[in-house]
């Protein structure tokens, strides 16, 4: 019987191992953490409004019902794609027949990377947790401070890169001052704050139509954050942001903006694309090698008209339940796996309170039935029916009383400042 083996317990890997599991073949599944992240809400627990257990599953945990899979919690270090084995981060090797590699993206800073620093970006449960207590210390500051321009450089936050996260993230933080903190501090006017979301290309949204991201920054002016075009990011420090020329003094700094594939990739001593992308065949085989395979955003998958599938988590969930039904045929039957077809559900980003965009490519929709509908599908997608009724009687709560209960400051977040 043939064994697989899993890297990365994603949406994609995860579906993989679930079907593999379903027809009782032998899998070790991977992952340097031990839960499963619903990442498209990851910006909630960044700004307080879920907490970190709302939108995590404990990969064991999803995978129980399922004997044939083993978990294991451990770094992929190399792999030996001549001897067909993975090696780990306690220098232990594991033999596979087939590997699957579904590790991800992490963040990209266009060659700055002593960015990161100053503007973490946003891929894990502690960069949200990090961003949460940068975001609230930096409100904390300002209380204390006797200073008015020091207050005004302590509410001021950037949030650099227009796509769907930093347009998510603007919206939140300005919802986070201006409903919630407001009612919290006493010297300073945290609905005063200024939150700027800073993109370098001409509009915001660029993965969806123009009338959507004309909507999108109406909204977000709406509610009080300052949208700035055509405005590429120089350097950032400590306290400052400079952009177009222009230095800012800034509280905290939240990077949006790019994002490059797993480094994983490189062990398989293929060629990849400028942001670290494997290039795979129809059936997310990799090209050149033999019962390899990568999906997600590590991937540089086509579809039909031979554009790049975007980095969407509906993306990587198609791709890991047309793998894993299709590596059970082959094992079980010898079967050739049929090319990947990707069916577009729609692409999304929610505003703030009652606004969000839906992108259908054959129809368009914003507003409140968008961000309606946007609720139901992300309630609908996360694991495990707790974490569903948790998260719909929350913003439940959040949209009658505008309260968010996440409001912690955790980790070393003092000692950094």
């Amino acid at each position: 019987m043939a064994r697989a083996v899993i890297v990365g317990a994603g949406f994609g890997g995860i579906e993989v191992a679930r079907a593999l599991g379903r027809a009782n073949i032998s899998v070790t599944l991977i992952d340097r953490q031990n839960h499963h992240l619903f990442q498209p809400l990851l910006y909630q627990v960044a700004t307080a409004a879920l907490s970190p257990a709302d939108i995590a599953e404990p990969i064991r945990k999803v995978l129980r019902g399922h004997p044939s899979v083993e978990v294991m919690l451990a770094e992929v270090t190399g792999i030996d794609t001549a001897a067909r084995t993975v090696t780990l981060n306690h220098d232990e090797s594991i033999a596979y027949d087939i590997l699957v590699l579904a590790t991800g993206a992490t963040h990209g800073y266009f060659g700055h990377d002593e960015w990161e620093r100053f503007a973490p970006g946003l891929k894990t449960i502690e960069d949200a947790r990090r961003i949460r207590s940068h975001l609230l210390l930096a409100f904390e500051q300002a209380e204390m401070s006797r200073d008015p321009a020091e207050q005004k450089r302590l509410m001021t936050i950037a949030v650099i890169g227009g796509g769907p996260t930093g347009v998510e993230l603007a919206g939140s933080i300005a919802e986070l001052a201006r409903y919630t903190l407001s009612k919290d501090f006493h010297r300073i006017r945290a609905e005063t704050a200024t939150v700027l979301l800073l993109e370098a290309g001409p509009r915001l949204l660029t993965a969806f139509p123009e009338d959507l991201a004309d909507y999108a920054m109406r909204k977000l002016a709406e509610l009080g954050v300052t949208v700035r075009t055509s405005c590429p990011v120089e350097g950032i420090s400590e306290h400052t942001v400079l952009a177009a020329g222009e230095e800012i003094g800034v509280g905290f700094a939240i990077w949006a903006a790019g994002v490059m594939a797993s480094p994983l990739g490189r062990f398989l001593g293929v060629d990849l694309d400028r942001a670290g992308r494997v290039r795979v065949n129809a059936d997310l085989s990799v090209i050149g090698t033999e019962n390899i395979y990568v999906l997600g955003d590590l991937a540089l998958a086509m579809d039909e008209h031979g554009k790049p599938l975007p980095g969407l988590a509906q993306v990587a969930k198609q791709q890991g339940v047309y793998l894993g039904n299709a590596l059970v045929r082959k094992i079980e039957h010898g079967e050739t796996p049929k090319p990947f077809i990707f069916h577009n559900r729609g692409n999304t980003a929610i505003i703030g309170r009652h606004a969000a965009v839906f992108d259908f490519g054959w129809a368009q929709m914003k507003g409140w039935l968008a961000w309606g509908l946007w609720a139901l599908i992300h309630v609908y997608l996360l694991v495990g029916f707790q974490h569903r009724l948790m998260v719909a009687i929350q913003w439940l709560w959040r949209y009658v009383t505008y309260e968010r209960g996440s409001r912690l400051i955790t980790g070393d977040a003092t000692k950094e400042t």
